[in-house]
């Protein structure tokens, strides 16, 4: 059977100025709702930008780093819910063409659904009582087995995209293997399994459309190449790849972009009658202009900089996607908070975007590696040597 391969998608800036527009067209209605958004997804998937990361063994256009960090800040600036949706995908895709876990036919279907409709992916790992999994420690869901296949049972938390994803990728352990230690690894689970149940717990502060829900698996049967654990001793450390660990940071310059377009835009028309002229004309907001520039380019240019060295294969820039993201994402909130703080109260009305920008721009503080733990483990790299 022929396979119809992905497109190769236009990563113009012409292109991704295109996209952005028709995300934001939809990203209100999405924050206010929170429901799904599925209106976005299908923006993304017209444009060829979800099959992003699918390696050229498959027949995908792959994904650079570069690339990735110009096509999540477009996204991000149009809806960042959608584009971290899928990030999350792209991510998955990334993941299977630089180290292949997936069974092979099962993937190749998956790539060609993609196709023709989006096919969301996502790894669920972190749990209720057991929190981030890169903290450490064991999680409570598990996969027993159940004549030639497995039952996975447990409950995941924060799992981004929940409603809409085609398959879970669910952290669990099987503690009766044969080597005498817990094992571990992602179960393939497909969403429209009838053990799969969301819990619809979401309702946070800013991205409130990327679906991130409780999802709670009730002996849900699974093939026995859908699980293939890994004694806890034997287990090495996965990183991102590039194209996710320098491309979530962008989601969030993008929101940075959004707002300064909001910044400009209501400074050229804002005449107060006291001043007789646009407050673009002051040197304040001249000023606080010039800072958000300033906080935004410093952004792009270090991840688009450490992008350039992930793809010239320089082992040094992978150590540093950590500090890149603090740096960067550091960069993208006070980009917004000086847009807000120079504007005052229109900048907090939900009349205005800037108020929803500010609330999205903050939840990047939440994505691993978190501060602390980025800064703690260069700080004891760097210490040991």
């Amino acid at each position: 059977m022929t396979v119809e391969a992905p497109a190769v998608p236009d990563l113009s800036d012409a292109a991704l100025a295109r996209v952005t527009q028709a995300l934001a067209a939809t990203a209100e209605q999405h924050d206010r709702t929170a429901e799904f958004p599925w209106a976005g997804i299908h923006t993304v998937h017209d444009a060829g930008l979800l099959t992003l990361g699918i390696g050229p063994r498959h027949g995908g256009p792959g994904l650079s780093a570069v690339d990735a960090v110009r096509v999540f800040e477009a996204l991000g600036a149009g809806d960042p819910a959608v584009a971290l949706i899928v990030a999350m995908t792209v991510g998955q895709h990334a993941a299977q063409d630089r180290s292949p876990w997936w069974p092979e036919e099962l993937y190749r279907e998956v790539v060609a659904r993609s196709v023709d409709a989006p096919v969301l992916l996502n790894a669920v790992r972190a749990e209720p009582e057991w929190g981030a999994p890169a903290r450490g420690g064991l999680p409570a869901t598990t996969v027993r087995r159940e004549g030639d296949g497995w039952l996975l049972s447990g409950r995941k938390g924060f799992a981004t995209g929940s409603e809409g994803l085609a398959y879970h990728l669910v952290w669990a352990v099987h503690h009766d293997g044969p080597s005498g230690e817990p094992e571990l690894a992602h179960a393939i689970v497909p969403g429209d399994d009838p053990g799969v149940r969301v819990e619809r717990t979401w309702d946070h502060l800013g991205q409130r459309a990327t679906s991130t829900h409780d999802v709670i698996y009730t002996d849900v049967r699974i093939p026995a190449d859908h699980f293939r654990g890994v004694p806890q001793s034997r287990l090495s450390r996965q990183d991102f790849p590039g194209v996710i660990a320098l491309g979530l940071p962008a989601l969030y310059v993008g929101v940075g972009r959004a707002a300064q377009t909001f910044l400009h835009r209501f400074a050229r028309d804002r005449v107060p009658t006291s001043l007789g002229r646009p407050i673009a004309t002051t040197e304040h907001i001249q000023q606080t202009a010039g800072q958000v520039e300033a906080l935004l380019v410093q952004a792009e240019e270090l991840l688009l900089g450490l992008a350039a060295r992930a793809d010239a294969g320089d082992p040094g820039a992978t150590r540093r996607f950590g500090l890149a993201k603090v740096l960067a994402t550091r960069g993208a909130i006070e980009a917004v908070q000086t847009a807000v703080a120079a504007l005052g109260n229109p900048a907090l009305t939900r009349h205005h975007p800037l108020e929803r920008h500010l609330r999205d721009v903050l939840a990047a503080r939440v994505h691993p590696p978190q501060e602390d733990a980025a800064l703690l483990a260069t700080g004891r790299h760097l210490l040991a040597e």
